[in-house]
Parts: C-alpha cells; structure tokens; sequence
C-alpha cells in the first residue's frame, strides 16, 4: 500500500467514526440498522486471526535462522508487557487515589439499583479467585485439540505450538526446506488479503461504531449514564490517556529514539480499528500490517511480539481494573489500605494477562480484583453503564502498547 493511498484510508477512517457518532445521535434508530455490516466486518477480520497468527509466528521464528537467537527478544517482550502494564497500574491508582471519583458521587438509590443491574454478572463469575486465574493461566499454554483451540480462538495454546514448532524446523535444515518456505509464502498470501481487506475498513467502522452508540442513544441513556459516573469516567480516560501520551512514548523514545507523535500517526489505522472493534484479537491483522508497512519494523520482530502482545499485554485493561476497584470501593464507603492496594495492582496484572482480546473481556477479570480486597461483586453494577464505551478506549491503549513492544524487541534485534 503507498503512502498517499495508506494515508487517505487512515483519514477515511476517522471521518467515518465521525459520521458514525453524528449519526448515531441525529437518528438512532437507523444507526442500529447498520449493526449486520459491522458484524460481518468484525467477523472478517476474526476470520483472519487465527491462520495469521499461525503462520506470522513460524514465519518469524523460521526468519530467525537460528531458534537459539529467540532467547533475548523473547525475555525482552516478555519484560515489556510485564512492566508496561504495571506502570499502567500504577498510573490509575494514583490518580483515582488523587481524584477521588466515588467519594460522594453517587447517592445510595443509585447504588442499590447499580448494584442489582451488576448482580447477574456477579453470579455467574462469583468464584472467581486469584488462584483459580494462575491455574488457568498455566492451562491456557497448553491444549489437547489444537483444532478445537483454533475455533475458540484460544491463540496462547497455538502460540506455543507454532513457537516449538517452528523451532524445530530451524534446525532440520534442507530436509524441511520446502515447508519452511511454504510457511512464509502462507505469511505473505495472508499478509496481501489484509490489505484487500483494509479497503473496506472504514465502511466498517462505520458500520460498528453507529449501531453501538446508536444503541445506547435509542436507549435514551448515553448522556444520562455519562453524568452519572463522569468522574469515574474521566479519571480511566486520563489516566488511559497518560499511559498512552507519556509512558509509552517515554519507552518508545528512550530504548528506540523514534518520533513518538510518527509513530503514533503510522499505528493510527490499528488504533482506530481497535477503538471500533473493541478487541485486541480482532485488531491484530491491522496493527501488523501498519507495523510492518507504515512503521517500519521488522517482520520477524512483528510476528513473533504482536500475536503475543495481543494475548497478554493488556495495558489498558490492567489500568482500567485497578482504578474501577478502588471507585467502587470509594462509592460504597469501604477504605482499602496500603497493602490492600497493593493487593489490587498484583491481582489487576495478572487478570489483565488472563484477559481475553474480545470486547469487554475485562468486566470477567473484574470480578477476580473485586474478590482479592473483599469488596461486593454485585456492585460491578456500577461500571456497567459505561464499560461498553471505555472498552473502545482501553482496547485502543492495548494495541499501542503492542506496537510500542514490537518496535523497543525490534531495536534489541537490530542491534545484533
């Protein structure tokens, strides 16, 4: 894809979540009409998920040359996600600690009738604990249907295979030349349909964000449920936004010495397939197209750190968690101390890690930080409202830490 032409989709795309807003708001029931073209839209692009991942991951590992050279990028991807999403933590219990967004915001009506609304998700995760998330964690490695995971989309278990996998081909040489090869032109084939694809990204878009806010304004809730918890809205939406504006760039400036505000701008066609897509998993054919046409990196460091980074580096999702604990705890009056705190940021890592890459996949993995520190399941009631909408956010930050990873792994191989 040429610049002009990469260009005038990334602009296409904004104007047609602009469009989709507007319309949404001026018509809503017309806007929720347009909910099949987004389905079959998001369906295209999940379509795609598991032979790419598949395939980008053994033909990363197969243009290594050497399976012994994957150690230090793959402990350097590893180290990333793992520090990333705790600076992430970190950020939203600082600020949630400064602002204070459930200290006197809600009165005890709302919270009876927010707690009933979350009762229902509550039941159906209520035994959800940390162990039970590090047992299912160690599961997830590992299947015993590689077919079945591959229809679930359960990409850690076909991650590992391909990893092993392909490994083993590196070594067999010229006995598996042909099947090496073959891996490689699947990757490209793949790789060319995603830009077909592409080209009907912002009719997409379009399509899924109109019927969703569509939806909400049919409702006739989106602006009341918007001032209702705007303080908890707007402390997971600054707090999103200086992980993105600050941390990430830091990272990317300091290990790379990229133009941040470039790079961002080259991601963006990802950013705001994930902001329309809500899932990670969905967005990961176009965060790999970008980063390896528009941003340059690599396509060995792109397809061996992306698929990973899609699965368990959740950034903004760790965040979200952290900041929705302790509003919560605010709101119904209950003050978590120090080690309690402590308690939710090692807890939100680690489910954010457990997080599926489907829309409002944290809402599960919420319920697990909630257990950790005592407090009610059933007043997850109180985010509901708004989840949907901060989903689109915190998906956005996910698949820009992702990229923000590829390119620090991709500066650790260029510099062998």
């Amino acid at each position: 894809m040429s610049g002009d032409t990469s260009n005038r989709l990334t602009l296409y795309i904004g104007l047609a979540i602009v469009a989709a807003v507007a319309l949404a708001f001026i018509s809503p029931e017309l806007a929720v009409g347009f909910e099949v073209g987004g389905e079959i839209f998001l369906r295209l692009l999940t379509m795609m998920v598991v032979p790419l991942v598949v395939a980008s991951v053994m033909s990363g590992i197969i243009g290594l040359g050497d399976v012994r050279k994957l150690g230090r990028p793959g402990a350097l991807a590893v180290l990333y996600y793992l520090v990333t999403t705790v600076l992430a933590v970190i950020v939203g219990l600082v600020l949630v600690n400064l602002i204070q967004p459930g200290v006197g915001t809600i009165d005890q009506a709302t919270l009876s009738a927010m707690a009933a609304e979350g009762q229902g998700v509550a039941a159906a995760q209520a035994q959800a604990t940390l162990e039970t998330i590090l047992r299912n964690l160690l599961l997830m490695l590992f299947t015993d249907n590689l077919f079945a995971s591959a229809a679930n989309t359960n990409l850690l278990p076909l991650i590992v295979f391909s990893l092993i996998f392909a490994g083993m081909l590196t070594t067999m040489g010229a006995r598996v030349a042909a099947i090496s090869q073959m891996i490689v032109q699947v990757n490209d084939a793949l790789l060319a349909f995603i830009l077909l694809l592409m080209r009907l990204a912002p009719v997409g878009i379009f399509c899924l964000v109109t019927a969703r806010f569509g939806q909400a304004q049919a409702d006739g809730n989106l602006m009341d449920v918007l001032r209702q918890t705007g303080a908890y809205f707007s402390t997971v939406i600054a707090g999103l936004a200086l992980h993105a504006l600050v941390t990430l760039p830091l990272i990317l400036w300091l290990f790379t010495r990229r133009n941040p505000l470039r790079f961002m701008y080259q991601m963006s066609q990802a950013l705001l397939t994930a902001f329309s897509t809500a899932s990670s998993t969905a967005t990961l054919p176009v965060t790999m197209e970008c980063a390896v046409s528009k941003a340059g990196i690599s396509k060995r460091s792109s397809e061996f750190v992306l698929p990973l980074g899609a699965t368990i580096n959740m950034d903004g999702t760790a965040l979200y968690e952290a900041t929705a604990a302790i509003f919560i705890a605010q709101a119904i009056g209950v003050e978590l101390g120090l080690t309690q705190q402590v308690v939710v940021a090692v807890t939100a890592t680690l489910a954010a890690v457990g997080a599926a890459g489907i829309p409002e996949a944290g809402l599960v993995t919420m319920i697990i930080v909630l257990n950790a520190v005592g407090l009610p399941v059933e007043y997850i009631g109180l985010i509901l409202s708004v989840d949907w909408l901060l989903d689109r956010f915190r998906t956005a930050v996910n698949a820009f830490g992702d990229s923000v990873g590829a390119a620090v792994v991709d500066g650790a191989f260029s510099s062998e």
